[in-house]
């Protein structure tokens, strides 16, 4: 049976099973390898106070909020594309 994708969807490689994360949208249980992690930076200040105050010398902490998501909620949101047979094979940048 051919193999649709060259990783099977996983990032594991022979490592054996990995934990599971629930997915951030619809909570679903995901492996963590095969859960897309998203990453963004937060802060609790406005944009126009953050400003005046960095102008004023002050040091505005910013904090990572880390999200997974299962393929499903990825691909329904623009994480990742769908993308053509050809370039399944091919690791690099999907955004």
């Amino acid at each position: 049976m051919p193999k649709k994708r060259a990783s099977r969807g996983r990032s594991k490689g022979g490592k054996g099973s990995s934990g599971v994360v629930h997915c951030s949208s619809c909570g679903a249980l995901v492996p963590r390898d095969k859960a897309k992690k998203v990453t963004g930076r937060i802060t609790l200040v406005e944009p126009t106070l953050a400003k005046e105050l960095r102008a004023a010398g002050a040091y505005i902490p910013m904090s990572t909020d880390v999200k997974f998501y299962c393929v499903s909620c990825a691909v329904h949101r623009g994480v990742v594309k769908v993308r053509s047979e050809s370039d399944r094979r091919t690791a690099g940048k999907l955004r």
